[in-house]
């Protein structure tokens, strides 16, 4: 396997992402599948593994700690990521620094590790100074609980702000971006990819099968077995136009990948891997099955003509579903924002 360097941090990662997201409650409770599915991944060359402290409630960091125990631990890259919700306490939650310093000592003991190699954190908090969260950080880095740490789904002007923080008040800085990319949510290639460029971060894409869109088990009459359908309802309620609109763009990527020589899943991913800014995107496999049918895309190499018609189906900065980028700024979430307050 080719592997690639990991931003500007001379850090060696495998095309793909082991993502455990589907490790769990949220997927698959059966722990020996999942270790198996991770040395499955290993043995395959795949060196970077990505998880979560919110998926299934701390459960899918466990299952990892399984399946690196007994030496296989350092010859991965493990990334996990803190912000979502874990308990009743409003304080567990968010980017402070009372909670990032907390969740990352919860989190090196359900993986069982004393070091994490890449920090996340998992979305934006309009509540937070990014100043509090990168100080929070770059103290975990002096103390060697964290080796870096990246964000995840942060739009572009975040991203520089926080980038500009670091310099001005002499922080650690994020070296990685984790956002939604597939060739059905194009949106970050307007901003998001050049500003990562810019800055030299790494990108560690979520979603190239687009929650399973790309799969090929999706389309006219098939049912939708999709695990995600009851936690985020909107990105599969086929009442909503920008669904209905996926559905009609699946039937016409069928046709290109088929004429390509390829499952439709290869084309997905090849599309994924052939963008200069992406690292390495995330794979999430519910079953093994599911893992062997991604491990061979590591090699998948896209020619002009199929990229071509890929931006014919779907032009490029498009995002079909306005729900699929995986977070809305709060100036659009929260009517009261765009409102003037009168006496």
């Amino acid at each position: 396997m080719e592997y690639r360097v990991l931003g500007t941090t001379g850090v060696r990662v495998s095309p793909l992402c082991l993502g455990a997201m589907m490790f769990g409650s949220w997927g698959n409770t059966d722990h020996d599948e999942c270790v198996r599915m991770v040395h499955r991944a290993l043995d395959a060359g795949i060196n970077f593994i990505d998880t979560a402290d919110v998926y299934s409630a701390g459960e899918s960091e466990e299952i990892v700690a399984k399946a690196l125990a007994g030496g296989r631990r350092d010859d991965v890259v493990l990334a996990t990521k803190v912000h979502g919700t874990m308990g009743d306490d409003p304080n567990r939650q968010g980017n402070s620094r009372r909670w990032v310093i907390a969740e990352c000592e919860a989190s090196l003991r359900r993986l069982g590790t004393d070091h994490i190699d890449l920090y996340q954190i998992h979305r934006p908090d309009d509540s937070c100074a990014i100043d509090e969260t990168l100080g929070a950080l770059t103290d975990l880095v002096g103390a060697g609980k964290i080796r870096y740490f990246g964000h995840s789904t942060f739009p572009a002007h975040e991203i520089v702000e926080a980038q500009w923080v670091a310099e001005r008040r002499g922080r650690e800085r994020f070296v990685t971006e984790q956002p939604p990319y597939s060739i059905l949510v194009r949106g970050i290639e307007r901003d998001v990819l050049p500003v990562c460029a810019q800055y030299g971060l790494g990108v560690i894409s979520w979603g190239p099968l687009a929650g399973g869109w790309l799969s090929g088990s999706f389309g006219a009459g098939k049912a939708n077995t999709s695990r995600r359908a009851s936690r985020i309802p909107a990105r599969y309620d086929m009442s909503l136009p920008g669904n209905q609109r996926k559905l009609e763009i699946v039937a016409a990527l069928e046709v290109l990948a088929e004429e390509a020589g390829l499952s439709l899943i290869e084309l997905a991913m090849g599309f994924v891997l052939e963008h200069p800014a992406v690292t390495a995107p995330i794979i999430g496999p519910r079953t093994s099955d599911h893992l062997e049918a991604l491990l061979s895309t590591a090699k998948i190499a896209l020619g002009d003509d199929a990229l071509d018609r890929i931006d014919e189906i779907v032009p490029p900065g498009v995002t079909l579903h306005e729900s699929d980028g995986g977070w809305q700024p709060p100036a659009l979430a929260d009517s009261s924002q765009r409102r003037r307050r009168r006496a």
